[in-house]
């Protein structure tokens, strides 16, 4: 069967489809263990390399503002070379500054390790640009929010492994504490070329089989894509949404551990853990946001699922909020995790209107709203830099930006007449597809 999927079977590896789906998340999980493998085992990083607070703030700024860039170039690639070869590209030219970043002996030469791994990140744009090509439009969202979500899970994962990791090296004899965080970044940097191979040599770039493989006669012609992806307004009001909602949820990745530690003096373990609670909501969180978006768009439409969309953003700012206030570790958590559900459901809500707004554009409009998570993050983190303010402060001034966001979201026109005009021509294909499933 050569045709995208109108069914998810998340229990089923058959078919290049569903095969192609599962080394798209495992893959896009494993990248986060190099983007966000350093994170928790910053408080050692600090310790040994003497960094004030507005230094740590300048790392965890460059650590998304490569992205940025990354990922609108990505997504233009995945319009032309396909998401194949773009990922095993990826993969192997990102494995070098993740290995390399245990070489760090100062400041300077950590902030461009740092900045250089950024490049990983964009690896989120070909999970999802991968998973649009393998799904038909009825369930892209819920398939999206599934892939999407999944990966995500090593951002969670990430902060309970790598503790362990480091703390197996010093066990073992093989390094000191201090020098425990430079042995433990070379696990992810080594599965990073495992995946490039595995994703190279089993997926395909569309059931059709590679952009190569694909006759020119049924090539999408992908000149223009980037120009026709910035000129609709509905790409930038997904880029703000996804600077809410993916912004933070990097931004917590990545200050977590250390906030648990300096405000409520906990382990390093304990806040690696703490931390991947907060990860470990994509196991479900995303997905729900996907499915709901799908369910609501099939009755609604894009209008409906831009409510939906402003609907998340506007709880998770308000949990935010609640959770930069709360006054002990019990409240903290529950709030963490409270605001992290409608931020992962968020995610997933923004993604399933992705594929919609353009379909001769998907790369590039996916590109560009994930640069702008990144860039969300990146202004987040100047707040975690400021000296002047507390982390707790700064997350009260996040939650409020997000409830903002989310209200301009919930009032722009995602539908307009030509969306509808291709949702109608979609149903009509799609119809005689869900016949036969």
């Amino acid at each position: 069967m050569n045709k995208p999927l109108s069914k998810l079977n998340i229990f089923s590896a058959k078919g290049i489809q569903m095969r192609t789906f599962h080394i798209t998340w495992v893959t896009f999980f494993f990248c986060f263990f190099g983007w966000f493998g350093i994170a928790p085992l910053m408080p050692v990083v600090r310790e040994q390399l003497g960094l004030n607070k507005e230094q740590v703030g300048n790392i965890i700024i460059a650590s998304v503002s490569a992205t940025i860039i990354a990922r609108l170039v990505i997504g233009k690639l995945c319009d032309s070379l396909g998401p194949r070869l773009s990922y095993t590209i990826l993969l192997l030219v990102g494995s070098i500054p993740v290995i390399g970043i245990g070489l760090s002996n100062s400041y300077e030469s950590f902030l461009l390790f740092r900045f250089m791994i950024g490049i990983i990140g964009a690896s989120f744009v070909i999970t999802q640009f991968h998973t649009s090509m393998m799904f038909a439009p009825n369930v892209i969202g819920t398939a999206n929010a599934v892939s999407g979500g999944w990966g995500n899970l090593g951002g969670g994962v990430t902060n309970l492994a790598m503790p362990l990791i480091a703390s197996v090296f010093v066990s073992l004899g093989f390094s000191t504490e201090a020098d425990s965080w430079r042995y433990a970044m070379i696990i992810p940097g080594v599965i990073l070329i495992v995946m490039a191979f595995i994703y190279f040599k089993y997926t395909k770039d569309t059931p059709a089989g590679n952009f190569r493989e694909i006759s020119r006669a049924k090539k999408v012609k992908t000149k223009g894509t980037f120009t026709l992806a910035m000129k609709d307004y509905r790409t930038w009001a997904l880029a703000f949404a996804y600077a809410a909602c993916f912004g933070i949820e990097i931004t917590v990745d990545n200050v977590a551990a250390t906030f648990f530690v300096d405000n409520y003096n906990a382990s390093l373990i304990l806040a690696g853990a703490l931390a991947a609670s907060f990860g470990l909501m994509n196991i479900f969180a995303r997905a729900l946001g996907g499915y709901f978006s799908d369910k609501v768009g099939q009755i609604y439409g894009l209008r409906g699922k831009g409510l939906l969309l402003g609907l998340f953003l506007v709880l998770e700012g308000i949990g935010i909020a609640y959770f930069a206030q709360a006054g002990s570790l019990t409240a903290a958590i529950v709030a963490m995790l409270i605001f992290a559900l409608f931020l992962k459901m968020a995610n997933g809500g923004t993604y399933s209107i992705v594929p919609f707004v353009n379909k001769k554009a998907i790369g590039s409009v996916s590109g560009i709203v994930g640069a702008g998570g990144n860039i969300g993050a990146m202004l987040a983190g100047f707040l975690f830099k400021a000296t002047s303010i507390t982390y707790a402060d700064a997350f009260l001034y996040l939650g409020i930006a997000v409830v903002v966001i989310g209200v301009i979201i919930a009032v722009i026109p995602f539908e307009t007449e030509t969306s509808r005009a291709e949702a109608d021509v979609l149903d009509a294909e799609l119809k005689p597809t869900l016949q036969t499933v």
